[in-house]
């Protein structure tokens, strides 16, 4: 009874997402992301502007400046393994089997764990070298080094929490984390007012507030994982690392690795140039490294607002991308960008018409430590030049991030690189030999490279939105009916199978001797009537294969076809006795114990001339169609199990089909019937 509720309301859910007004579901799902991200923000932003208006001033705001980028090191790795055990979690808990979830996310804590203290080793003696590379002057040094001293030895804390928190989401419970995040902002706000204004304890004052309010959060994170958890259970043994439950986990959150070290990046360099010809200018070296470090910190606001609108909308354009429900996602598409230009001209206003107002929440310059008049000079231009297009930044972010929802990982990360790596680093180098002072051509490279990108990003946005079309009504399809057939209890068959090695027919003639029945295409209509999803979309899951593949197979759309696919595995086997053929079927039912695992190969030539013939192929044809077949099979295994496929450790048995179809059957039939 409790599992068909759960059916049902699974059912539903599809529905809704599929039927529901999108207004409302853009409502109901970006809501919790945005307030997530934006109090996610404010721990970056409160320490500037307790500083900024203290007797600390500019050279305070330039200290923390040096340091955010190594913050956002230590929450690269956090969250590469906090969001990839999150989308581990989310995929377990659809195709229902998260029992093994606790073993790599346990995993996942241990190895943010370890990262912290390998970074502690790295920076502690090296912080001086590292603090001036990242832009710390002579006069900031020692305020930097005040502050990061105390920061790097609660390391473990602040990456464990970001790590938690991320599961703590996909466990189905944002309010939970967000709670989390907002007792801690709250706690580093009242804490910085205390120690920085109250006891002038300084940059001191400023990391104290900063490392109790990370652990306050991570205590409640941890709270969660001892008394709340609803899909997963940790014990002792979940903190001995399992690499292979953690396989998966890493290649899921390996994008959002990638995204932060692209803003590491970005930064280094930016101080770096900032540095140098700020040095050469009126402003000097603290000033433009204070201002942007204001900057980065609404701007960081402003992105974060835009990104939990998209990022809370990827279930919708997963499920209706899945369902093909194409007219839905371009409305959506329309919805979110609408949202995402209003975010921006907001701001925009807000940048170009009271730049000076922005730039005071941070505080007034101290004169004893810079000139007031180049400070507010300084920036007046950061504001009205440097986030001059931020509409359009803010349109490429949310276009990368809608690719990626939609199982278009090339154009993501092309959208992305693009403003960021391609057009930015080489304009923010090369731009300053253009102007005098050279320092204002640092600050024209973001409108520069926001203009470049968002015509390329336009350009992929035209292409995508071209090839959302619905196939031909009058498009011959082969009828596959979407029922489970009579069966009963007994010995279930997986084939696995090269492509080639006739593993189909010869599954279908074990089927018809063993009197019982077949399934392979059967799946794929299952599973789409199951799920509401397209039946063509979950059939070509694994007809492709290519570099970027694995980041392709953990696009939500995906990610939703695979979970129905093996519900419907489930359910097949859970029906009686019978054949299954392909989509890793052996692994889907791992716990099963009347499973009989076959692996069908054959002779690479046996395997061309029967493509040849089968398909009408040339030779060389062929030869290409088998490797890419392979290669995506292959592919799309690993990715699904962690384990290689075709290796004749993770089968019951092999059978070369290269002795017939009939003598392959007789082997299957005969390996069955001993076994019984």
């Amino acid at each position: 009874m409790e599992s068909s509720t759960m059916e049902n309301q699974e059912e539903q859910s599809n529905k809704y997402l599929g039927e529901g007004k999108l207004p409302k579901l853009m409502l109901k799902f970006s809501l919790p992301c945005v307030l997530s991200l934006v109090i996610s923000a404010l721990y970056n932003i409160v320490d500037q502007i307790f500083v900024g208006n203290s007797e600390l001033s500019v050279l305070g705001n330039a200290a923390t400046g040096v340091v955010f980028p190594i913050f956002i090191i230590a929450q690269a790795f956090a969250w590469w393994f906090g969001d990839g055990c999150g989308a581990y979690l989310n995929i377990c808990q659809g195709r229902k089997n998260s029992q093994n979830a606790h073993k790599a996310i346990g995993t996942g804590i241990v190895f943010t764990v370890a990262a912290s203290v390998i970074l502690m080793a790295i920076f502690y003696p090296l912080q001086r070298p590292i603090l001036l590379l990242f832009g710390a002057s002579d006069a900031s040094i020692g305020y930097a080094i005040e502050y990061f001293n105390i920061i790097l030895g609660f390391f473990p804390v602040f990456m464990a929490m970001n790590m938690m928190n991320a599961v703590v989401r996909a466990d189905g419970a944002p309010g939970w984390s967000m709670a989390s995040m907002l007792s801690g902002a709250i706690t580093n706000i009242v804490l910085d007012a205390a120690f920085i204004i109250g006891l002038k304890w300084g940059m001191s004052g400023a990391a104290w507030a900063t490392v109790i309010g990370q652990t306050v959060s991570f205590v409640i994170s941890l709270l969660y994982f001892i008394l709340k958890t609803k899909t997963f259970k940790m014990k002792l043994k979940s903190f001995i690392p399992d690499f292979k439950e953690f396989a998966n986990p890493v290649k899921l959150g390996m994008s959002s690795f990638i995204t932060q070290m692209t803003i590491v990046i970005i930064s280094l360099v930016c101080n770096i140039m900032l540095k140098k010809y700020g040095a050469m200018s009126s402003y000097g070296e603290d000033i433009p490294i204070s201002i942007i470090a204001v900057e980065s910190k609404v701007f960081t606001v402003v992105i974060n607002i835009v990104v939990g609108i998209v990022l809370g909308c990827q279930p919708i354009i997963g499920f209706n991308m899945g369902a093909k429900k194409f007219d839905r996602v371009k409305k959506l598409y329309l919805y979110i960008l609408l949202s995402t230009l209003a975010v921006g001209l907001i701001f925009t206003i807000l940048f170009e018409a009271a730049p000076s107002a922005v730039v005071g929440i941070f505080g007034d310059p101290d004169p004893t430590q810079v000139d007031p008049e180049k400070y507010w000079e300084f920036g007046v231009k950061v504001f009205r030049i440097f986030l001059m297009l931020v509409t359009f930044t803010c349109t490429i972010k949310m276009t990368s991030i809608f690719f990626q929802a939609s199982g278009k990982p090339v154009f993501a990360i092309i959208a992305s690189l693009v403003r960021d790596i391609v057009c930015f680093i080489p304009l923010i180098c090369t731009l300053p030999l253009a102007f005098d002072p050279g320092i204002e051509g640092i600050l024209w490279a973001a409108p520069a490279a926001d203009l470049v990108a968002i015509i390329v990003a336009a350009a992929l946005t035209v292409v995508f939105l071209k090839s959302l079309k619905n196939d031909n009504p009058e498009k011959a399809e082969e009828a596959t009916e979407a029922v489970l057939k009579p069966s009963v209890p007994g010995v279930i068959i997986t084939i696995g199978r090269e492509h080639g090695s006739l593993g189909k027919q010869i599954g279908k003639v074990v089927a018809e001797r063993l009197n019982i029945p077949f399934y392979y295409k059967e799946m794929t209509a299952l599973a789409a009537q199951e799920s509401g999803l397209d039946k063509e979309f979950i059939s070509d899951l694994n007809k492709s294969s290519n570099f970027l593949y694995d980041l392709y197979l953990s696009c939500e759309p995906v990610q939703q076809a695979i979970t129905a696919q093996d519900k419907i595995i489930r359910k097949i086997a859970d029906n009686g006795s019978c054949v299954i053929v392909g989509r890793a079927a052996d692994y889907v039912l791992r716990e099963y114990k009347n499973v009989v695992k076959v692996f069908v190969h054959a002779p690479e030539e046996y395997r061309i001339k029967k493509i040849a013939e089968f398909y009408g192929d040339s030779e060389e044809d062929a030869k290409k169609n088998l490797k890419r077949s392979d290669g995506a099979r292959a592919a799309y295994y690993k990715n699904v199990s962690g384990l290689d496929w075709g290796d004749a450790k993770n089968y019951n048995l092999c059978v070369d089909s290269s002795v017939g179809v009939d003598k392959s059957a007789d082997i299957i039939c005969d390996f069955v019937k001993d076994k019984s």
